[in-house]
């Protein structure tokens, strides 16, 4: 039992920047309790029926959005040509984009299961929020590798361009260490699974938006974000949008985002899913 209910105000920012983006289990995977649903809630200060009813709601927006993308016929034509036969474990390593309850990874979990006649993939969810690339890489053995996938979609970077508000003179990581993080994600896993790797290239961020919100403490410009962009789509493997347009041709479409400018909204989270299907559609020879 929670010690102090959420306001209605407290409960309209959870439902939108945090319950979707935390699972303690991610937190704190060595604790005996991590999974106690009763006591995460009493964290957000909210019943646990409140939780699993939360959650219950953002899987469904992602089953909804999975049923438009299916809507698409030239998406149909593409799950056709994918190189997987329904049993394959799929793990996106990546940050809170990735973690999101409604985002692109459980869209594209919905697109598989329904498509695939006996679908019998193993999907997890290795994405833990605001992951630079150094955190993910210290997880890498535990939330990966340990799995033995057949297939890693990484999503990382983003955090690594971000600049503290006490401290902006400088991003939170250097480019170098991010580039040499980036190359032992690729040397670890590339010995070890047989499929490309899957790269995520980071989208930009709408950072007017992110200064205007007082929940977080950092800036992340696009200066500062464009050179990770070519760290990343610069990798071995299958890279997804490598200009970094999926999220508007010409420039981010407001829209594709929540208000943070940050973080995806279900439109922006369709987007990445239709990348990837359309990639790994293509011939090997292509990417």
């Amino acid at each position: 039992m929670a010690d102090k209910k959420a306001t209605e105000e407290e409960r309209g920012v959870l439902e939108q920047f945090m319950i979707p983006f935390y699972h303690v289990s991610k937190r704190v995977p060595l604790f005996p309790g991590k999974n106690n649903t009763d006591s995460e809630a009493g964290l957000f200060g909210i019943s646990e029926e409140d939780l699993k009813k939360y959650r219950e709601n953002y899987n469904e927006n992602a089953r909804e959005a999975a049923l438009e993308i299916l809507k698409d016929d030239d998406i149909v034509d593409c799950l056709d040509k994918l190189p997987m036969d329904g049993e394959e474990t799929i793990i996106a390593f990546g940050d809170s984009i990735t973690e999101d309850a409604q985002g692109w990874f459980t869209i594209l979990q919905h697109v598989l299961e329904i498509s695939t006649e006996d679908a019998d993939f193993n999907f997890i969810n290795a994405g833990v929020s605001y992951n630079t690339t150094a955190e993910a890489l210290r997880r890498i053995d535990r939330d990966v590798v340990v799995h033995e996938p057949d297939w890693v979609i990484v999503a990382l970077g983003t955090f690594d361009a971000q600049r503290l508000n006490i401290a902006p003179e400088r991003t939170l990581l250097p480019l170098s260490e991010t580039w040499e993080n980036v190359e032992t994600i690729q040397t670890i896993l590339e010995t070890r699974i047989e499929n490309p790797i899957i790269w995520i290239t980071p989208a930009p961020v709408l950072n007017e938006m992110l200064e205007e919100n007082l929940l977080y403490d950092f800036t992340i410009k696009p200066e500062d974000l464009s050179p990770v962009q070519d760290v990343i789509s610069g990798k071995q493997g299958a890279i997804i949008d490598s200009s970094g347009k999926r999220m508007g041709k010409t420039q981010p479409q407001a829209w594709n985002y929540l208000p943070d400018g940050l973080h995806h909204s279900l439109s922006g989270h369709i987007e990445t899913t239709k990348a990837i299907i359309k990639k790994l559609a293509q011939p090997k020879d292509a990417e």
